[in-house]
């Protein structure tokens, strides 16, 4: 299992979602004009983009919430691929999605190449990253863990979909993570690798088990990361 911001790509100078959610409050702000005058909405609209916003994590939920939700999942698969696509580091000009660690690709080569299975084990959003860890990692959709917002199922127009709703439904950070490798994976990792507090616990969950275990925690200096 590994985490992705910092351990498998750049986290500096703010995470990738916190960007595109970022990106997403300007393209919306046309059909919200009382953002203009509401905060945290007030900052993001006024702050140049060469220049790091720094919001709360209140401040950052609120963000996700007003961004992220009232489209189907396959609605929002599309804007987030749409964005990965074409959207650049704010230092560097490279895209994003060329911002990934190569020692870390050539660690997953070698695990998948010598019978692993890889998962993503992350905070950032599950649905935001599902759209591309395959053309970035090597790793489907369906080996991401992540966090999550709350869902219905709706026919709209004759199709079956499923709605994302403003409402957390799990935050995969943390205590969290073993839960949500427990839920989504069903079985203890042999490996993990992360750079952070918050991927201690996933950690010590790998570490616990029974036989041979690998626990790895990934640091790179700012220089390194652009």
């Amino acid at each position: 299992v590994f985490d992705n911001d910092g351990t498998l790509w750049a986290e500096q100078p703010m995470y990738v979602q916190l960007r595109f959610a970022l990106d997403r409050v300007k393209t919306l702000a046309p059909q919200h004009p009382e953002w203009k005058k509401k905060q945290p909405f007030k900052k993001l609209l006024t702050t140049p983009k060469e220049q790091n916003v720094v919001v709360s994590e209140q401040e950052l939920m609120e963000i996700i919430m007003a961004t992220h939700a009232g489209m189907s999942t396959e609605e929002f698969g599309k804007i987030v691929t749409d964005w990965i696509a074409t959207a650049k580091h704010p230092t560097t000009g490279k895209r994003f999605l060329d911002m990934t660690y190569q020692p870390m690709l050539e660690v997953l080569d070698y695990m998948k190449a010598n019978g692993f299975k890889n998962f993503i084990v992350s905070g950032g959003g599950i649905e935001f990253m599902r759209p591309w860890t395959e053309a970035a990692y090597g790793i489907p959709p369906e080996q991401v863990v992540g966090s999550s917002m709350k869902t219905k199922f709706e026919l709209r127009n004759g199709q079956a979909v499923l709605v994302r709703l403003p409402a957390l439904n799990f935050n995969d950070d943390k205590a969290d993570k073993p839960v949500g490798i427990n839920q989504h994976i069903g079985r203890r990792p042999i490996a993990a690798f992360g750079n952070s507090v918050g991927d201690q616990q996933m950690l010590e969950y790998t570490h616990s088990g029974s036989g041979a275990r690998f626990e790895l925690i990934v640091l790179h200096d700012d220089a390194a990361r652009e």
